[in-house]
């Protein structure tokens, strides 16, 4: 079973490959002397008189380099970044955070306070570039109420993630109490024209998703907070500064669809869902395997989702008995933590699976595109139908491990954790689950 293994993981590996951010800039955005041309939108450079640069996320630092790429030498370009990690090399007047994720630090409050300095001295002469990718939503972050402090947010970033809600959800909280997220940059630029850029690792429809979207209208309001908050007992749970901000009269709303910051506005995906498909059923099809490719997961709890894909795997099997499958699936799953253990979502999909496909030929690979799986150093993990039987000939137990929340570690004993290391990018989880054909050994 190990070539499923290496199978899954060299079609994980191509697929990263080929999401390059700059490559892909480079082919959406065209350039004919000082005119930029964006998707149907064009822009004339030469009309500017400043071009600013507001960078969120962990793919922050490669879009920049694909802008700096783009841009002719004599425009020139300031303004703030804020990525997980620093970049590797620096570009001259861009000011630079190492933001907190998935818990916004005090790198991603400052530079939530440099953007809004920022934009809001940007005229009708200023052209803003917003780069936004995941991750964002922590890496730059400040509240609506200044009494709430950094302390507080952390505190409520902490209890959203981990309450098993979907990042819609999440997101939706998230926007009504910060000064940078549900549209709140757009306004702080208000006069200026604005280009967002994005790499998207939310559902196509639901862009507003994306880092809380800073430069979108907000379709929810601060009643469908209220409710998520009952729904997912989070009341008790956030800090008390919080119930003393809501109780007051004055709760300013996200802007809406029609707010004037939005007139002067483009938004446009850079990468998304099907740039993250198409590779990865690419690669597997090269590979000799039937597949097909499934986004009805996303936000599905982990069992339901395994349940749900090892099915779709094995009705591929029994219509193709004869050759390899695969089932390539996108999305977020949701992993409540229950325990203090390393891992994230990625991992606790395969781990929930290793029961299910154990002394069957069957792999399953699930890994995030930033390289980053919750709060583990890995991207995911992979496992096949032995993994079981090493498993408790080293005296490990799945079942434990998803009760600590500590995935991770189980795969970190096993050589199974897949270890990238931050990739710069931020499209989907990708997951891909593979059969053997019922002429292959299952000791293959």
């Amino acid at each position: 079973m190990a070539d499923l293994k290496q199978l899954a993981r060299r079609i994980f590996h191509e697929t990263l490959a080929a999401i390059d951010i700059p490559l892909t800039m480079q082919r959406k955005l065209v350039r004919e002397g000082s005119l930029l041309r964006c998707g149907p939108a064009a822009f004339d450079l030469s009309q500017f008189k400043k071009i600013r640069v507001v960078a969120i996320g962990k793919a922050a630092h490669a879009m920049l380099d694909g802008l700096k790429d783009i841009l002719p030498s004599d425009f020139s370009f300031a303004g703030i970044a804020s990525a997980p990690v620093s970049p590797s090399k620096p570009h001259p007047g861009i000011q630079y955070f190492i933001g907190g994720h998935p818990i916004p630090n005090e790198d991603s409050w400052n530079a939530a306070k440099a953007i809004l300095e920022m934009l809001v001295a940007c005229d009708s002469q200023t052209l803003v570039f917003f780069l936004l990718s995941g991750g964002g939503s922590a890496l730059v972050e400040l509240p609506l109420d200044p009494l709430l402090t950094l302390s507080d947010m952390q505190q409520i970033h902490r209890v959203l993630i981990g309450c098993g809600a979907p990042i819609e959800a999440i997101n939706t909280v998230r926007k009504h109490i910060s000064a940078v997220k549900g549209g709140r940059l757009a306004t702080a630029a208000n006069r200026a024209t604005k280009i967002t850029l994005a790499v998207s690792d939310v559902p196509a429809g639901k862009e507003w998703v994306l880092a809380s979207g800073p430069t979108l209208p907000d379709p929810t309001t601060w009643s469908d907070m209220e409710k998520i908050i009952d729904e997912y007992a989070l009341r008790d749970k956030f800090p008390d500064a919080f119930h003393r901000w809501g109780a007051r009269e004055a709760i300013l709303e996200t802007p809406k669809p029609g707010d004037p910051a939005f007139k002067n506005a483009q938004f446009s995906i850079l990468l998304g869902l099907d740039h993250l498909f198409h590779p990865a059923h690419g690669t597997a099809e090269g590979s000799g395997c039937i597949s097909c490719c499934d986004n009805a997961t996303d936000d599905w709890p982990v069992e339901r989702a395994a349940e749900y894909l090892l099915a779709q795997l094995q009705e591929l099997h029994r219509n193709n008995p004869r050759r390899r499958v695969a089932v390539i699936a996108d999305g977020e799953v949701s992993s409540p933590i229950r325990g203090n253990g390393i891992g994230g979502r990625n991992a606790a999909f395969v781990l929930s699976c290793v029961e299910k496909i154990a002394g069957k030929n069957i792999a399953v690979l699930s890994a995030g595109t930033d390289g980053i799986d919750g709060n583990s150093p890995a991207a995911g993990a992979v496992a096949d139908g032995e993994t079981l039987a090493r498993a408790h000939a080293i005296g490990l137990d799945p079942r434990e491990a998803l009760q600590r929340s500590d995935a991770y570690t189980f795969f970190r004993r096993l050589d199974d954790a897949l270890v990238t290391g931050p990739t710069g990018n931020n499209l989907r989880d990708l997951r891909v689950l593979i059969a053997a054909p019922d002429t292959e050994s299952s000791s293959a």
